[in-house]
């Protein structure tokens, strides 16, 4: 029984697949992006992660450890040289694997695997995007409380009064406003002169 063991045998004996790894790390190394099999891909994340963590403290003793495991010199030069400044900020996760379909002969997953920091197209659009926010509740809930206070501190309540009621017109008849003294109202007087009538 095989349990908990998660490593991925590859189909390969120790020695194979631990070159295979070394040869796949170095080449992801010098040329920041390789085409292979899904289940590879993974393999190598797993194998050349740590190898960058070590090559942010440029010592010769990580050096040597690094070496150790790529056996190559480029590849190593490479890594402390230029690899290293860019990762530097970053916390893990240094590489990314696209799925690109199937391969015809066998039908198996393929993939690229790249190193993050070297995708400018993926770097230009995180950059285009929105701007990383945290997200603090409390503090905004208290923003909002304050905006809200000083909203309350500064206008007053507005207390509504009733409308007036425009007296209405009638026709031919005086119009009684509900203040006026009712001697103040004086008869409408018709602005058309009255036709005279004949005198009998």
């Amino acid at each position: 029984m095989r349990h908990q063991k998660k490593i991925n045998h590859l189909g390969r004996k120790s020695a194979h697949r631990k070159a295979m790894l070394s040869n796949m790390a170095a080449s992801l190394i010098i040329h920041k992006r390789i085409h292979t099999t899904v289940a590879k891909a993974k393999a190598l994340r797993i194998f050349v992660e740590p190898l960058i963590t070590k090559s942010k403290e440029d010592t010769t003793h990580s050096r040597r450890m690094v070496f150790g495991y790529l056996q190559n010199k480029e590849a190593v030069t490479e890594l402390f040289r230029e690899i290293s400044k860019k990762i530097m900020e970053r916390p893990g996760g240094y590489t990314r694997i696209l799925k690109t379909g199937n391969r015809f002969g066998d039908n198996a997953e393929m993939c690229m695997i790249e190193l993050v920091d070297y995708n400018e197209i993926m770097l230009s659009t995180r950059d285009e995007g929105k701007t990383k926010t945290t997200r603090r509740r409390r503090g905004v809930a208290k923003k909002k409380g304050a905006e809200t206070s000083e909203q309350t501190e500064e206008k007053p309540a507005k207390v509504e009064k009733p409308a007036k009621e425009k007296p209405a017109k009638a026709e031919g008849k005086p119009i009684k406003a509900d203040n006026a003294p009712s001697d103040a109202i004086e008869p409408e007087v018709n602005s058309t002169p009255a036709e005279e009538k004949p005198e009998e």
